[in-house]
């Protein structure tokens, strides 16, 4: 059924607007691995980690602090960045440095993101026709750092469709924290009383149920892979597309 009237649509960035090439944990894991490993060689560069226990020292704290975050923020929608987990690890080895370190190292953490996620196909195509239909874009991603999202849209120049990107990294809450989300509609010009007019395309249950929160239109689109922790939808009011294309359908 179509929606009437659309004047916005808020898209998510991972398996919506961009796909992750080998999408398995595995590689996941191994892409932060990999980012982890530079940091620390970085800090070693600039010898502030002085020497291998200082080294292991620092990836053991990081990756507990990185654990415990991702848990309670599951549990609470609160937002943990990346550049916040290692300034609270410089403040427990008592290592004094400027703020523009941890941003250098939080980038560097996710920068094996950024040969991984790629667009769908038709994902420009997509997003010029909706332009050409003078309906408002944003993107709204749960991601904990900012820069690495702005990133990877500027890299396949994407960025001029978007009236806004917004990221839980930067807003300090996670979808589908209803805050979020007015927060973004705000943002676009628009307030919660425009919310029938504003449709969420989304994969998971973070994105519909956000959406549901505020009122705004759902369409849920149906990748291809499962994770973990993934949460049943208990809602049935909303649309489901296969491929981004088809969102053209419903308007």
């Amino acid at each position: 059924m179509p929606f009437k009237g659309i004047k916005a649509i808020i898209f998510d960035f991972g398996f919506t607007l961009y796909y992750f090439k080998d999408a398995t944990v595995e590689k996941y894991m191994d892409c932060y691995r990999q980012g982890l490993q530079k940091c620390i060689q970085k800090l070693y560069d600039m010898e502030i980690l002085k020497n291998s226990s200082e080294k292991r020292q620092f990836k053991q704290n990081f990756n507990k602090k990185r654990m415990e975050s991702l848990k309670l923020s599951r549990k609470t929608t609160q937002e943990f960045p990346t550049t916040e987990i290692i300034k609270e690890i410089f403040n427990i080895m008592n290592i004094k440095v400027d703020n523009e370190v941890s941003e250098e190292l939080a980038t560097l953490y996710h920068s094996c993101e950024e040969d991984e996620w790629i667009p769908f196909k038709n994902t420009e195509k997509t997003l010029k026709q909706l332009k050409e239909l003078n309906i408002k874009l944003a993107v709204l991603s749960n991601h904990p750092h900012h820069q690495t999202i702005e990133t990877l849209i500027n890299k396949h120049n994407l960025s001029k469709y978007f009236e806004i990107i917004i990221t839980s990294g930067d807003y300090g809450k996670r979808k589908p924290n209803p805050e979020i989300f007015i927060h973004t509609i705000e943002k676009m010009g628009f307030n919660e009383k425009d919310a029938a007019l504003i449709l969420v395309c989304g994969d998971e249950y973070a994105d519909i149920m956000g959406a549901h929160r505020v009122g705004l239109q759902k369409i849920f689109f149906q990748r291809k892979v499962e994770f973990p922790f993934e949460k049943e939808i208990p809602i049935y009011d909303f649309e489901k597309i296969d491929e981004i294309s088809e969102i053209l359908q419903y308007l």
